[in-house]
């Protein structure tokens, strides 16, 4: 940092190096995704075999491992549904507004409000219908395309990393908070596929819409926190 509080020069191109490396990345991951919705009616043939192999091939309805597994992917999976992605984002707002951080209740709630509406366009646009290979392991509401679990787990989980690093000098602090929000993006979108209620495709989605949306986020901040 400056003394002005402005992110220095070597700063600014390393964020600028890494900005246009996710970029490319998830808009390759969005192309592979998208390209499954024209191939096998639907369905891309590695959706398909990756779906498969999850399952038990004498008993499609029962996924691989222990029962217990069963239930701690439903946990998972809770990690981005509306309920826990509100309730925390709740939570984490109360925390923002006890430190007179207005700004970023406003980054946090375009992030999450922005992030849901982009996945219910998305879903009626393209009305992608669920997996039907295999049983369903949870309840599902909507259509399949992109994942809108993965989707608010990536944009969520990674916003309130984002706003905890600010507080923090250590960068290695600040990399730990970001590498447990994806982990936790990572393990949402998997359990979607595991619990047979999205295609591979679908999370991968997910995945990279919600990662060019924080992107694009992260150039709005200023004009969020009205700088």
């Amino acid at each position: 940092m400056t003394g002005s509080g402005l992110p220095s020069a070597p700063a600014r191109r390393r964020f600028f190096s890494r900005s246009v490396i996710i970029s490319v990345a998830a808009l390759a991951l969005l192309a592979l995704a998208i390209s499954s919705l024209f191939a096998d009616g639907g369905a891309h043939t590695l959706d398909r075999e990756i779906m498969l192999w999850l399952r038990n091939p004498q008993a499609l309805n029962d996924p691989l491992g222990p029962a217990w597994f069963e239930d701690v992917m439903r946990d998972m999976t809770a990690l981005g549904g509306i309920g826990v992605v509100a309730g925390t984002g709740l939570l984490f707002a109360g925390y923002l507004w006890l430190q007179r951080r207005r700004g970023d209740i406003a980054v946090l709630a375009a992030s999450l409000i922005g992030a849901e509406l982009i996945s219910a366009v998305a879903k009626l646009l393209v009305a992608r219908p669920r997996p039907d290979l295999v049983s369903h392991e949870a309840q599902i509401y909507s259509a399949s395309f992109p994942s809108g679990h993965t989707l608010m787990a990536t944009v969520a989980w990674v916003t309130y990393a984002m706003l905890l690093a600010a507080d923090l000098d250590d960068r290695r602090q600040r990399d730990y908070l970001l590498l447990v929000a994806w982990s936790v993006a990572a393990a949402v979108g998997c359990s979607r596929v595991y619990l047979g209620v999205h295609w591979p495709s679908d999370v991968i989605a997910g995945w990279a819409v919600g990662a060019l949306w924080m992107l694009l986020l992260l150039q709005l901040i200023p004009r969020l926190r009205g700088r």
